[in-house]
């Protein structure tokens, strides 16, 4: 199946997308995000606030063994990841139902950039100071009855965007 190992993983070339998560309480939406990064070769996570960090039985459960493929960083709050991903010319992009924000159909990823999306709190969602520092905010498109969706899944919606940049080029 031309799997690769942790060692050859953490040696490619990686999509230029770091997944913020900004107080993430359930630790199976964390290993689904770690598992789905390591699934197309994201840069990292960052985990912000009351997110759990690995080593932990509960994101391995989901996760398994991608916590180990996928770099992670541990932020006091999203904000400070925030400024920190600026400094390195990262695009943020809060993932989040805002006025003003981007359609995702909408949003064509440029190839080269490099971006972050910050996923929120499950029933608060991101921090309002995050989307304020943010570069825009992304939306995904809903038809039913519900207003949201679960952080793993928009995840995976989200990084499936982005990695149609490098699959499209």
């Amino acid at each position: 199946m031309q799997r690769l190992s942790v060692d050859e993983f953490k040696q490619a070339e990686k999509l230029p997308l770091i997944v913020v998560l900004d107080d993430v309480r359930s630790m199976h939406n964390v290993g689904s995000v770690f598992r789905t990064g390591d699934a197309f070769r994201i840069e990292a996570v960052y985990l912000c606030g009351i997110t759990s960090t690995p080593p932990n039985a509960e994101i391995h459960k989901t996760a398994l063994g991608a916590e180990d493929s996928v770099e992670w960083k541990y932020f006091d709050t999203a904000l400070e990841a925030v400024e920190a991903l600026k400094s390195n010319g990262y695009e943020i992009y809060s993932v989040e139902q805002a006025y003003g924000s981007t359609m995702l159909q909408e949003f064509t990823p440029i190839y080269n950039n490099r971006y972050a999306v910050i996923l929120g709190n499950e029933v608060k969602g991101v921090h309002q100071e995050v989307i304020d520092a943010s570069d825009g905010c992304l939306e995904i498109p809903q038809f039913g009855t519900k207003h949201s969706m679960n952080v793993s899944v928009t995840a995976g919606i989200i990084i499936w965007h982005f990695a149609k940049m490098i699959i499209n080029k």
